[in-house]
């Protein structure tokens, strides 16, 4: 399973059947009596107990969802939900879309769930267009988690690439900026010559990504001298250069008017993790969730740049995820959530950890 943790909302290519959740969603008719689609898998795979278990429920209303065991599969529930059928948009179906997942994240929660597994509801049989059934997940389930305090990890499975879709023009726009910008490895070696990489392999682990690639330049951390506790502004927050990526990272929080919770939600990062980078100065954070805080503070691409050197990393134009990030921060656009999409859609790793 490809998946990126310590991240309250996950996508992932896989089979919904096979994850070892607290929870999987099914999305079900009316009656919960099986069906087609991801309904007919989950049923086949939990075994007949499933059926005669649903059989006691009379049913379900489209919006609404409802909770059984899951008997067969590797999670503790199934959490059933019936999705619109699509008639163009014009009769409330985004609506009773939304509200399929915050009733089943309502549901999750009552019972403790930390671990649920959403498939695309409506994108299958019932018609959603897919572009639209993403965009509508995404929000439905980032709102609910920015607006509830308990610590949930949220999976998005689509089955395959076919099954996840872009808008056209953003797809398009990104693409155009990846042709643009993007500079193969070869390509760069060739008109650098191998004595770059050496020299850049003989200054260490500082002179690479997270991914194994060169950066452009060394990265050096400076030393840790504290100054006067003091009001700082974000002018002086980038004239600091002794700061450690954790100092930088409360700093900015303060200079941007935030509170914590606000910044790690955006940053698509979760609580625990956010207190181990506040409680310890010296923490290495990876590059990904080093540049989702960058997205979260809404930092431009020179202050990015900064930023990520404090945790060692560079942005390079060898590494189209840096190109994908870099297109939304140049654009002056910050929601994580459609940079985590966009990444998807482009086989890329997703931001926040």
């Amino acid at each position: 399973m490809e998946a990126i943790h310590d991240m309250p909302l996950i996508i992932v290519r896989n089979d919904i059947t096979k994850m070892s959740m607290d929870a999987i969603v099914n999305a079900a008719k009316e009656s919960l009596l099986g069906g087609g689609g991801v309904d007919g898998c989950i049923h086949r795979a939990a075994g007949p107990e499933l059926l005669q278990e649903c059989r006691t429920l009379g049913g379900c209303r489209t919006g609404e969802a409802k909770i059984t065991g899951a008997y067969r599969l590797p999670c503790r529930y199934i959490i059933h939900t019936v999705g619109p059928v699509w008639n163009g948009g014009k009769y409330g179906e985004r609506k009773q879309l939304v509200s399929c997942y915050r009733t089943s994240l309502a549901l999750a929660k009552e019972h403790n769930c930390e671990t649920v597994a959403f498939p695309l509801i409506s994108a299958g049989i019932f018609g959603c267009p897919a572009d639209i059934a993403i965009a509508t997940a995404v929000q439905a389930i980032r709102d609910f988690l920015q607006q509830h305090e308990q610590d949930m990890d949220v999976y998005l499975v689509v089955f395959d690439k076919k099954s996840f879709q872009l808008s056209g023009s953003l797809f398009d726009d990104v693409k155009s900026y990846l042709d643009e910008h993007y500079v193969d490895v070869h390509l760069e070696q060739e008109y650098r010559g191998d004595d770059r990489r050496r020299r850049l392999q003989d200054l260490g682990p500082s002179a690479q990504s997270c991914d194994g690639g060169l950066m452009e330049t060394p990265c050096m951390l400076p030393s840790k001298k504290r100054t006067a506790e003091k009001k700082w502004s974000l002018d002086d927050w980038l004239e600091a250069m002794d700061d450690t990526f954790s100092e930088s990272l409360l700093r900015l929080i303060d200079a941007k008017g935030r509170t914590d919770p606000e910044v790690y939600k955006r940053a698509n990062v979760d609580r625990k993790l956010f207190s181990k980078i506040r409680n310890n100065p010296d923490y290495q954070p990876s590059k990904r969730t080093a540049l989702a805080f960058a997205v979260a503070l809404e930092l431009n691409l020179n202050e990015t740049r900064d930023f990520i050197a404090r945790a060692g990393y560079a942005l390079s134009h060898s590494n189209k995820l840096d190109i994908i990030v870099e297109y939304f921060i140049v654009h002056q656009e910050y929601d994580i959530f459609t940079i985590n999409e966009t990444l998807f859609a482009f086989g890329q790793p997703l931001l926040g950890c």
